[in-house]
């Protein structure tokens, strides 16, 4: 069955959301300057409220290594999301000090780039709408009928919402991945959040 991950989480409105709807993942964004970004006070608080059924991933935009190991170490976090240009030296170092998963993410612009990726020493990729000057967060769709066989299971990400849902769930994705398609104004929708949930389970 696949899974789903609700990113973006900011508030203690945004636990008990998740709490009801139970997907299988959260996301908190540690990335620096994004408007989603949490400092790890709040995402400390916020993963004692969370379900422990319910893994919460760190999305990470080219933080030092030490930060993303102290996340890891200290059980804020149980997966590592890295969503910028952090290369194959950084991902060993990272693989080598936890045994937490990490989840490397894609800006598809073509097939070559997922390809490329597959080969990287990580447990599963994420794959998300390429735009120029943006890394993530564009609330835009790619072409999926482009992503090929590859071996490791994915994350698809890039504006999914509960309109598109049921056609993202025929590419073949470990997980779907959601942040804006589950909010309204800006905050996560607890109704949006639990009809995509429902919808997924639902397949």
């Amino acid at each position: 069955m696949t899974k789903i991950k609700i990113c973006g989480l900011m508030r203690p409105e945004d636990i008990e959301a998740v709490n009801f709807a139970k997907p299988d993942y959260i996301g908190f964004v540690f990335a620096k300057g994004r408007k989603r970004t949490v400092t790890h006070e709040t995402a400390k608080k916020l993963k004692s409220m969370l379900n422990p059924q319910i893994k919460a991933v760190g999305v990470f935009l080219d933080n030092g290594a030490d930060e993303v190991l102290s996340l890891a170490d200290s059980g804020i976090i149980d997966i590592i999301q890295l969503h910028g240009k952090e290369d194959s030296e950084y991902i060993s170092y990272i693989h080598s000090h936890t045994d937490k998963p990490v989840i490397k993410s894609v800006s598809v612009k073509n097939r070559d780039d997922i390809l490329s990726a597959d080969k990287l020493d990580v447990d599963y990729l994420l794959l998300d709408t390429y735009k120029k000057n943006m890394i993530g967060g564009t609330g835009e769709v790619f072409d999926w009928n482009i992503i090929p066989k590859i071996n490791k299971p994915f994350f698809l990400a890039g504006g999914i919402n509960n309109d598109n849902i049921r056609y993202a769930l025929k590419c073949g994705a470990y997980c779907i991945d959601i942040s804006s398609g589950a909010e309204t104004d800006g905050k996560k929708d607890k109704d949006k959040i639990i009809n995509l949930v429902n919808t997924v389970r639902s397949e």
